[in-house]
């Protein structure tokens, strides 16, 4: 899809996934989905951008949201590329590359969608097409939360059909979609179905086009999408919005800071901030770069100040692949101060899921080790259990390092002779190379 997408279309990087999202919305549509093979290559842009606006129409969302949503999706609408098609590729594709493009989201991901409602479609579009894009892919500080991830942030939080759930950096929902299933599968009547879609998930995105992917994922799942704001999560009006709706649960990957200069975008800060949006005694869960965590910083002093760090855990090194950033998920208990309410922290070793690098699909489950490994990861973090280099309790201060690794005491019986011959020789070699 990729390919063709951009060897025939030449639709820019940030915009294919709009063009994915916007025909699977639009084919949600029943007059478009019956029509749009009859219509001329010409007209085909304008009746997608108008089966758009009907979809939206229908989604009860605010028309200030809906003119925001809308926009990113009318540069699609004017594409040169996909109107009439010129003379050479009027000879592969008479119709048009547009045309061509819906016929093959139309068959391939559409009967998925209405099969698989748990799954984050447009996520996983843009995800795959980060992996095409050329140059860094921390460029923009995008990096999406992989789907086992934002499925174990809904068991880490515990979350329940009564909560009202948050994600001040919502991205393509991923995290919301996540919850919103774990609330379903809670859910007995159809009026708590609609209460849980309705008014108890709530995101901030900042980008107009990461916005209207969300709000898009969101109506392809029938609803959650009313309590979507467009805009900085600092925003005053969004912080007062959102205090309004008293979220009991936070959810979280910041952007990754772009600058070191740029202080006040350091990912610690939107852990504060998400904290201190959401009620007393909530459940603050993020995903942030290990260097955070490990070096001295005030954000850790700010953040002690106020709420309690409930959790620590070393996730996989290569988990954001092909994005390199060693990570770890911290848990806090939000309003209640670290030293008031004198706890140990919980530090877990996370470091194998299971999944391994596979030639052009990234990181996948081969073995379907995850599902009994997930399991075993959330009893270890309920019951706070501590297993030699695997978890370990310990007090901890803003000045200490935040990682398991800190602290965890090594299980020497389960080292082999072999294992300590070969540690024992790379040294050696290490030593010798480096004229130690």
């Amino acid at each position: 899809m990729h390919e063709f997408i951009w060897a025939k279309a030449k639709v820019s990087e940030e915009d294919k996934p709009l063009l994915v999202s916007g025909t699977l919305i639009a084919l949600m549509n029943d007059a478009f989905q019956k029509s749009y093979k009859y219509l001329n290559a010409e007209d085909v842009q304008e009746a997608w951008i108008n089966a758009i606006k009907k979809e939206l129409n229908k989604a009860e969302i605010p028309q200030g949201k809906k003119d925001t949503m809308i926009q990113p999706y009318t540069t699609i609408a004017v594409h040169p590329n996909l109107g009439k098609p010129d003379s050479r590729t009027e000879k592969e594709y008479p119709d048009g590359v547009f045309k061509e493009v819906i016929d093959r989201i139309n068959d391939n991901v559409w009967p998925f969608i209405s099969i698989y409602h748990d799954f984050d479609v447009v996520g996983q579009f843009y995800g795959e097409f980060l992996k095409y894009t050329a140059g860094d892919k921390k460029a923009l500080g995008i990096v999406l939360t992989p789907k086992h991830i934002a499925e174990l942030f809904s068991l880490i939080a515990n979350v329940q059909k009564t909560d009202v759930v948050l994600d001040i950096c919502a991205g393509t929902g991923g995290f919301l979609i996540s919850a919103m299933q774990q609330m379903l599968k809670q859910a007995v009547t159809d009026d708590e179905r609609i209460d849980i879609k309705r008014n108890r998930l709530i995101g901030v995105e900042n980008s107009p086009k990461m916005f209207s992917l969300a709000a898009s994922n969101m109506i392809l799942r029938g609803d959650g999408k009313a309590n979507l704001h467009q805009g900085s999560c600092f925003d005053n009006a969004i912080t007062s919005a959102i205090k309004k709706t008293k979220p009991t649960i936070g959810l979280l990957n910041p952007p990754y800071s772009q600058a070191k200069s740029d202080v006040e975008l350091h990912e610690l800060y939107f852990v504060k901030h998400m904290l201190d949006l959401l009620q007393k005694g909530a459940t603050g869960v993020a995903i942030i770069p290990m260097n955070t965590v490990i070096s001295p910083h005030s954000a850790k002093e700010e953040l002690l100040k106020k709420h309690t760090l409930l959790a620590v855990m070393t996730m996989p090194i290569e988990l954001f692949y092909p994005v390199g950033a060693p990570t770890c998920i911290v848990v806090f208990e939000a309003h209640i101060p670290h030293k008031t309410s004198n706890k140990k922290t919980w530090f877990g070793y996370w470091r194998e899921d299971g999944f391994e690098k596979t030639k052009h699909l990234g990181r996948v489950d081969l073995n379907n080790r995850w599902a009994g490994i997930r399991d075993y990861w959330i009893e270890q973090y309920r019951n706070k259990e501590v297993k030699a280099g695997e978890s370990v309790m310990e007090y901890v201060t803003s000045n200490d390092e935040w990682v398991a690794e800190a602290y965890l005491q090594t299980d020497y019986s389960k080292i082999t002779e072999d294992e300590f011959a070969k540690v024992v020789k790379d040294y050696s070699v290490f030593k010798m190379l480096n004229k130690l």
